[in-house]
C-alpha cells in the first residue's frame, strides 16, 4: 500500500527545482517557466500556489495555478494547469484531491471561479467542474475549458 503526502511547493519550497523538471517532463513547457512562477508563489507574490502528491519522497502527482493556461481568454483566469498523475498511481484519487485542494484553499483566498483548460470531456466532472465554453489555444486549435465555481 502506498503512502501519499499532500503538499504545495509554498509549504515545501526546498522541492521547487524538483517540481519545475517534474512538470517540465511531463508537458514541455520551459522548466524556466515553471520556476519562475513557483519562485513568485515562494516569495509571496502571487496568491496562487503549486499542489504535489509525494510517495515516498517522489513526486507523482501535481497540478499548478497560474492566470491564464496558453489560450485566447484572458478575462477567464485564474487556470488549474499541468493535472498529471504517474501512470502507475493513477485510479487512486490523487487528481481528485489535488484538485479539492486547489478549489478549497482558493476558495479560503476569495478566489473563484476556477477555470481549466483540456481535451478530456468526463474526468473533472467527478469532481464539481463544468464545462465552460471552447477556446482557441496558442497555435490555434480548439480546446475545452470548464469552471469550478
Amino acid at each position: 500500500m502506498n503512502s501519499y503526502t499532500f503538499t504545495t511547493v509554498r509549504q515545501r519550497p526546498e522541492l521547487k527545482d524538483t517540481a519545475a523538471a517534474w512538470f517540465h517532463s511531463k508537458w514541455r513547457v520551459p522548466e524556466e517557466a515553471y520556476a519562475e512562477c513557483m519562485d513568485a508563489c515562494i516569495r509571496g507574490e502571487s496568491s496562487y500556489d503549486w499542489y504535489l502528491c509525494l510517495c515516498e519522497g517522489e513526486i507523482v502527482g501535481g497540478l499548478g495555478l497560474i492566470d491564464n493556461d496558453f489560450h485566447e481568454r484572458d478575462d477567464l483566469r485564474p487556470n488549474v494547469c499541468a493535472v498529471y498523475t504517474e501512470e502507475a498511481h493513477r485510479c487512486r484519487g490523487i487528481a481528485g484531491k489535488l484538485l479539492h485542494r486547489c478549489v478549497e484553499d482558493c476558495r479560503e483566498k476569495g478566489i473563484s471561479p476556477l477555470y481549466l483548460l483540456t481535451d478530456h470531456t468526463s474526468f473533472y466532472e467527478r469532481y464539481g467542474w463544468e464545462f465552460y465554453c471552447t477556446v482557441k489555444c496558442e497555435g490555434g486549435e480548439e480546446s475545452r475549458l470548464y469552471i469550478h465555481r
